[in-house]
């Protein structure tokens, strides 16, 4: 199995994972003489498995993800990278589209707003960073469809 694959796979548990409890709460109760319309032990089983699913895939993919060195870098140091960058590109962004933002005045007597940093410079550095992280993130995926997910250590 590929890593991407078993990212997918792990994905598709987690909403299933989230399906079945919602299922689970619909069918805790029942008014007296009824009957649910799932049976919860089936559902339990079901989500049982579903977590230890979930338990072995998550394991491998952190071998993984720890093992596999891209560029001198391992995957886990890339994912890191990749979500700080997401980070501060999200809040260069917003600063950039406050720092833009002109504020209109009726009359040259009222208050005159200005940006405290220079916007041009703040955008191209926005620009830089979202370079990066498409790069980032091309590598990790290409990295992710050509890498086969590694046993426990």
């Amino acid at each position: 199995m590929k890593l991407a694959e078993a990212l997918q796979e792990r994905a598709d548990l987690n909403i299933r994972i989230q399906q079945l409890r919602s299922r689970l709460e619909n069918n805790a109760l029942v008014q007296e003489g009824e009957q649910p319309s799932e049976n919860p032990e089936d559902l339990l089983k079901e989500l049982n498995e579903c977590v230890s699913r979930l338990e072995w895939l998550i394991s491998r993919i952190n071998t993984t993800n720890c093992g596999t060195v891209v560029n001198g870098q391992t995957l886990t140091e890339m994912i890191a990278k990749k979500d700080a960058l997401t980070v501060k590109l999200s809040i260069y962004r917003d600063l950039v589209n406050t720092s833009s933002r002109s504020a209109y005045r009726a009359r040259n007597s009222e208050i005159k707003i200005l940006p405290t940093l220079a916007v041009r410079k703040l955008q191209m550095e926005t620009d830089e960073m979202s370079k990066q992280l498409r790069l980032l993130d091309n590598a990790l995926q290409q990295t992710n469809w050509t890498t086969d997910l590694k046993e426990s250590e």
